[in-house]
């Protein structure tokens, strides 16, 4: 997430300005990635100037139940709470491309206006999620 993270909060901004939701769960174990601990979120956020909810998901039970498989892994919902999108941000990558294609915010517009995400989309690349260990 950090190294798309201006373009994702511009869009996240611009989503809720449309009256779409947004919220980031923090999937990551933080024993194997204590850069993502509660604190760290915190700052982070502050630093970002999130205006949306960034919460953590400390049983990692809400990434496993949507097949979270990289942070960040975009998923988009309608109003009926079924999932209609599940893709990447723009197709950038890692590099931040001023004219890349608005493919999440596009998406969820779409699904805003007809409840069903667009039929082509492109999975999410990101770092792994730091799974916990089975004790």
């Amino acid at each position: 997430m950090r190294a798309i993270i201006d373009p994702l909060v511009a869009e996240a901004n611009a989503l809720t300005a449309m009256g779409i939701g947004v919220i980031a769960i923090m999937p990551n174990d933080v024993k194997i990635s204590p850069g993502d601990s509660f604190n760290a979120m915190k700052s982070f956020a502050k630093q970002h100037d999130f205006t949306f909810p960034y919460v953590m998901d400390e049983t990692q039970s809400v990434a496993r139940d949507y097949g979270a498989v990289c942070t960040p892994d975009f998923f988009g919902f309608n109003a009926a709470l079924e999932l209609q999108y599940r893709g990447r941000l723009d197709d950038a990558g890692r590099a931040p491309k001023p004219d890349a294609p608005r493919e999440l915010y596009e998406a969820m517009l779409q699904i805003a206006h007809t409840g069903r995400g667009p039929a082509q989309q492109t999975p999410s690349i990101g770092c792994s999620i730091k799974w916990r260990t089975a004790a």
